[in-house]
């Protein structure tokens, strides 16, 4: 009997995830809905009789999980790069240009492309082991997210089994998960009809789904995916990205039908402009399209660049304005002290979402730009991400506007308001307003600082109001009990968020230096003096020149962060945060690439590549190209016809190189591991000729 149960139970799992592919990948049933529902009985009946043959990727435990309190961090085995952006055709077909310079291809031949819909939903990835859904995360930081597996598994169109032929022992696809506008803009009505705020727009309702606390609460929301890649290709044995897609497709994921093989970048700025009047068709919301160079041997020569892969971009579509009135301009205070004013607005929809503020930047912006309290305005959402107030409509003033001016006593805490020469901000004098203590813990514990899951801007407010926290070195030094106290703070809750706190005991050391706040310290400058100096006690004993010597750090940066170190107050802060038991560690190794310490500036014509390609190459190996040169100049590029500038560099005795020497350097470089983030035993291959593409370039 046993035997036979599970046969059964296992048939009809079968069954029900085939109907599912059918409903939501295909789009295309087989069976009605009651017959469906019949089969889903059968099985979830079974189930509860036999606990003994309960599998995690049952069709039923889509929405059985228990509701968690926090999320646990997922760490991607290769990175989720985010794209960069281009508006116009012109930057696109400068990314073209750069593309074919940099994989040694003529500027007059067509390189192959893929065009996809950009989804405008929430990135995640999904993680298989043996064909069976093991771990689905959110894009986080594009090192590590958070992982939902349990509110992904509710996704219907997410195969909890591979299917077809073929499915490869271990697989990690990435997708972006999308809400229907049909089904936001019903479940806005229910919760309109229950006294809820509404979503303000489909991309956060799918993110806010997908990081429901319950999984319930996420089956109820009807959610889609489209997967459009994976971690690691070659290793499927797919050549191009087109035919990557259809394996994907052939495995059971959900893959956008409008994509498209594009013979050049023409036909990928044609796509954009074709969907550009389309996307109302759609019901769902995109933003642009995606171009990607189709061959994946090309990706992998061509590899990344900071956060962005150089062998894809987003072509977005035009920004939307919105008329509005401004009705007053507010001030804030951020965790340096700056004064930032922001306006206060009639709401507005643009760009998919509800607009009620808008940064405003500071008093010089509001001045160049004649906005005054009582205008109508122009808004746009920058990157439809931040919204922003373009300018005033000055045909439709009354009179009755006024203008705006700045403050020179702190909103909050009434100290000096200070404007320091040279600089567009405004300062609070007083270390200890409120304002600035809440936005410093605030940036301390948060996502791109220490990562203290359950420590929100929320609960930091509440921590304060209690005075369990001045400082963020208070974190450390909360008890259970304290937090038990707090309204809502249950006893699992409680042991998630003393775990997270002791967890970040161990930070890496950029991230702790981000997280303090520096002036002119933001991701990137943490990175390059962590790299640097190592450790936390170096640092603190490093001399201004020690700060000016390192490359990419300017002289006002530096001075910022040696002021910074020398104050009571910081050393007070690191000797608290020594005593909770707080040792950052080390950012990970990097490989430095030679050019990355050097300047270079070019005269005369490349035959190579254009100038404008050669620049992007040093930029991108971190060097430096600026425009004249000076005694500073590490070396001048001569190609044909030179200018004046080679006899400058005689005269100052900067080093000249040819341009078969400039490129030499550049291959060492890229020969070494420093250029590509592709796998090492692809970066030598390539579809263009009989050796490496890029070598051809060089």
């Amino acid at each position: 009997m046993g035997e036979e149960t599970r046969r059964r139970i296992s048939e009809l799992r079968a069954e029900i995830e085939d109907h599912n592919y059918r409903y939501y990948v295909l789009d295309s049933p087989a069976i009605s809905d009651e017959e469906y529902d019949r089969l889903f009985q059968e099985l979830l009946e079974l189930e509860r009789e036999h606990p003994e043959f309960l599998d995690p990727n049952s069709p039923t435990q889509r929405v059985g999980a228990p509701p968690s309190e926090a999320f646990p961090r997922h760490e991607h085995t290769v990175p989720m790069l985010s794209l960069a952006n281009v508006f116009n055709d012109r930057d696109l077909f400068a990314f073209d240009q750069r593309v074919k310079g940099l994989l040694g291809v003529p500027l007059d031949r067509d390189l192959e492309y893929h065009a996809e819909l950009k989804i405008d939903g929430l990135a995640v990835s999904l993680a298989y082991a043996r064909g069976e859904l093991a771990a689905g995360s959110t894009r986080g930081d594009g090192f590590a997210g958070e992982d939902v597996t349990s509110n992904l598994r509710t996704v219907r169109a997410v195969p909890l089994r591979l299917r077809g032929e073929g499915v490869p022992g271990n697989l990690e696809a990435r997708g972006e998960v999308y809400m229907l506008r049909s089904e936001f803009q019903a479940i806005n009505g229910a919760r309109a009809a229950a006294g809820l705020p509404p979503f303000s727009n489909p991309r956060n309702a799918a993110a806010g789904s997908v990081r429901q606390l319950d999984p319930a609460v996420t089956s109820q929301r009807r959610l889609g995916i489209f997967v459009y890649g994976c971690a690691d290709p070659l290793a499927l044995g797919a050549t191009r990205h087109s035919d990557l897609l259809s394996l994907l497709r052939s495995w059971g994921f959900k893959v956008n039908p409008h994509n498209r093989v594009c013979r050049n970048i023409g036909e990928v700025a044609a796509c954009k402009r074709e969907w550009e009047k389309r996307r109302e068709d759609l019901d769902y919301e995109i933003d642009g399209v995606v171009a990607k160079v189709n061959s994946i041997h090309d990706q992998e020569l061509l590899g990344a660049v900071s956060r962005s892969p150089r062998w894809a971009v987003a072509y977005k579509f035009a920004e939307e304005i919105a008329v509005t009135r401004m009705k007053d301009i507010m001030v804030s205070v951020g965790s340096t002290g700056v004064l930032t004013p922001f306006a206060i607005l009639e709401p507005v929809f643009v760009s998919g979402a509800t607009v009620s503020m808008a940064t405003l930047h500071n008093e010089d912006e509001i001045k160049r730009k004649d906005l005054r309290i009582g205008d109508l305005v122009r808004v746009k959402r920058a990157g439809e991400v931040i919204p922003e107030v373009v300018g005033p409509e000055v045909g439709a003033r009354t009179g009755s506007e006024m203008e705006f001016v700045m403050p020179d006593k702190c909103p909050v805490c009434g100290s000096d308001a200070v404007r320091l020469p040279g600089e567009a901000a405004r300062y609070c004098t007083s270390y200890d307003c409120p304002a600035q203590a809440f936005q410093r813990i605030a940036r301390f514990v948060g996502r791109d600082a220490l990562d203290i899951s359950g420590l929100g801007e929320r609960t930091v407010a509440r921590l304060m109001e209690a005075g369990l926290v001045r400082d963020p070195a208070d974190v450390f030094y909360l008890q259970p009990a304290d937090l038990l106290a707090l309204p809502g703070m249950g006893s699992k809750l409680t042991a998630s968020l003393v775990h997270q706190i002791d967890r970040g005991r161990k930070p890496r050391l950029d991230k702790l230096l981000f997280g303090l706040g520096i002036r002119g310290v933001g991701e990137h400058v943490a990175q390059v003096v962590a790299t640097r100096f190592k450790n936390l006690g170096a640092l603190r004993k490093a001399e201004l020149t020690d700060l000016t010597s390192v490359h990419e750090i300017g002289p006002v940066t530096a001075q910022s962060i040696h002021e910074f170190f020398s104050r009571k107050t910081t050393v007070d802060l690191l000797d608290k945060l020594e005593r909770a038991g707080v040792e950052p560690i080390p950012p990970p190794e990097t490989k430095r690439s030679e050019l990355g310490e050097k300047s270079f500036v070019f005269t005369g014509t490349l035959r190579s590549l254009s100038r404008e390609v050669a620049q992007a190459l040093v930029r991108e190996l971190g060097g430096r190209t600026p425009a004249a040169i000076t005694k500073s100049t590490d070396y001048l590029v001569v190609g044909e016809n030179p200018g004046s500038k080679l006899e400058k560099a005689r005269r100052l005795g900067v080093k000249t190189l040819s341009e078969a020497a400039f490129l030499e350097m550049v291959r060492k470089d890229q020969a070494e591991g420093v250029w590509s983030t592709g796998s090492d035993r692809h970066r030598a291959e390539s579809p263009h000729g009989e050796q490496s593409s890029f070598h051809r370039a060089l």
